[in-house]
């Protein structure tokens, strides 16, 4: 697998796989009971790729993309988020490995002290998968941001939460980074 920051060439099939991972019909991380609608364009995805405060990666498989994963600074926590995989590729270790590569980076090149995502609430099989890779769960939960145009929620009380992990000398060593 090789990873790589996105292109602008690169946006319309980062789009896709976010669609189809998150809102498709295959896969273990699509929300389509919960939440329907895109959860991106591709103007969201262009500009992630323009902005110096985002860091947009692509796993490759055979030239294919695969797998995305951003990171968006602020101050020394990075924000992980538009992390999503193939359904084809699911279960195959692909997402561990874009997740440590994201890690990695956002330890050694972006000096992140604390490492933080944004789940559904409900997605307790997401939320699970997060904290056998160290997250925790921080008890800050809000109403689903319908606001930000990722998808509107077909359930009564959807929210959403923040997962943190505080990275230490065993997460920082996880992947030697190579672009």
């Amino acid at each position: 697998m090789n990873f790589h920051p996105a292109r602008h060439d690169d946006a319309e099939s980062i789009n896709v796989l976010i669609n189809q991972a998150y809102r498709g019909k295959d896969g273990w991380t699509k929300e389509t009971e919960i939440v329907e609608g895109e959860r991106s364009s591709v103007n969201d995805v262009k500009a992630l790729i323009k902005s110096p405060e985002a860091h947009l990666f692509v796993a490759e498989i055979n030239g294919s993309i695969v797998a995305c994963i951003c990171l968006e600074e602020k101050e020394n926590q990075v924000y992980l988020g538009t992390f999503a995989v193939n359904p084809a590729f699911q279960n195959q270790g692909v997402g561990d490995e874009i997740l440590r590569f994201a890690e990695a980076y956002a330890i050694n090149q972006l000096g992140s002290k604390r490492l933080i995502m944004v789940v559904i609430s409900q997605r307790e099989e997401l939320i699970s998968f997060y904290e056998r890779r160290g997250y925790k769960r921080t008890g800050d939960v809000s109403e689903y941001p319908v606001h930000l145009n990722i998808g509107v929620p077909v359930v009564e009380g959807l929210t959403i939460e923040c997962l943190e992990k505080i990275p230490n000398k065993k997460t920082s060593g996880c992947l030697k980074i190579t672009l």
